[in-house]
């Protein structure tokens, strides 16, 4: 078990770092966006890099329509800041003192909707304003099993639950 905890640990940190990462990116990217700072169109305007700050280097690059911007540019990076940011938090439920708990159990349940039910109606929603590539679909049904999996992590956690609760009744 204490294995397990030590790679738990290492991987919160590191889906807390890309979660971060990602939201940062949001935020700057809107700022940019909103004030034309550190944007620099290219190919007639029809793209624009979006610069690392307080420089010309290209950082982000993304096509100048409002359709694509919203759904295959701000919508992709808030759902992964979203989703390496609840991975965290099931990767914090695994090096926990007390294993099975109610708020563990929450947490495992709020990470299997949100990977079952979010990312096939937001790439349907996107396919109607932005060509989808296959490879996201690809990308969808590997969330739809991981969800899937954790949805029966989650009701392993609910029994786990039950049986702790039966063993303290009877100490």
């Amino acid at each position: 078990m204490n294995q397990t905890k030590i790679i738990a640990r290492i991987l919160y940190y590191i889906c807390s770092v890309l979660s971060v990462g990602y939201l940062i990116m949001v935020v700057y990217s809107m700022f940019c966006l909103a004030t034309g700072y550190g944007i620099t169109p290219y190919k007639d305007g029809k793209y624009l890099h979006i610069n690392y700050p307080f420089t010309q280097q290209p950082f982000l690059n993304i096509e100048n329509n409002s359709p694509y911007i919203i759904f295959s540019f701000f919508a992709v990076l808030i759902s992964y800041g979203v989703f390496f940011w609840l991975s965290s938090l099931v990767f914090r439920v695994f090096f926990q003192e007390k294993l099975f708990t109610a708020d563990n159990i929450r947490l495992l349940t709020i990470f299997y909707r949100y990977n079952i039910f979010i990312p096939l109606p937001l790439v349907i929603i996107a396919n109607f304003f932005v060509e989808v590539e296959s490879i996201v679909w690809g990308l969808v049904f590997i969330h739809f099993m991981l969800g899937i999996f954790c949805l029966f992590l989650a009701n392993i956690f609910k029994q786990g639950l039950h049986l702790q609760n039966e063993q303290d009744l009877f100490i």
